[in-house]
């Protein structure tokens, strides 16, 4: 074999190919076929296409492992997605809940506020209406007294000016008997 390469390789030399009958060593056009069917035949016994096939048959396998495992890692991330959305409605469900409930208790805690509020503004009111009504009463009463005390003093110059002594005696005896009438 090893002859027939070299024995090949001197004859299909440009100085040999020329032009002639196709058969002939000096046509290039059968030379190059020889090489071509020489280059042909090599790759078939160093098996060449086989390792091709193998390394094409490896790659095939291998990109396909890759395939598989990014459909499996795909599927997992549509199911890890499927689980945050679920867990992103629940948490906006109860984000929304608790929204609800703040609000329920702030407008609740506000009306208890303002009936707080009225309750405390009637007890001032009613306090306020009872010191007024006290003082009213406090200055009539003050009034009263003042003016009984004008009048008696009133009363007590008229009568002296007015008294005689027998005028007198009989009025402290009037007197008397009246007081011992309304203490008995």
């Amino acid at each position: 074999m090893k002859k027939l390469i070299a024995l090949l390789a001197l004859t299909a030399s440009p100085a040999f190919a020329a032009s002639g009958p196709f058969f002939s060593l000096r046509n290039t056009d059968f030379v190059v076929t020889l090489a071509f069917i020489a280059f042909i035949g090599i790759l078939l016994y160093a098996k060449v296409p086989a390792k091709i096939a193998g390394m094409l048959d490896g790659r095939a396998a291998q990109i396909k492992a890759e395939l598989d495992e990014a459909r499996a890692l795909r599927e997992e991330a549509k199911t890890l997605l499927a689980s945050y959305e679920r867990k992103q409605k629940e948490v906006i469900e109860q984000s929304n809940r608790i929204v609800a409930s703040a609000k329920d208790e702030a407008m609740a805690a506000a009306a208890q506020a303002k009936a707080d509020l009225q309750v405390s503004i009637a007890r001032r009111v009613a306090a306020a209406e009872d010191q007024i009504a006290s003082a009213e009463q406090s200055a009539i009463r003050a009034v009263k007294d003042q003016a009984i005390s004008i009048a008696v003093a009133a009363a007590g110059d008229v009568l002296a000016k007015q008294m005689t002594a027998e005028g007198a005696a009989a009025s402290i005896d009037a007197a008397i008997a009246q007081v011992d009438a309304k203490l008995h």
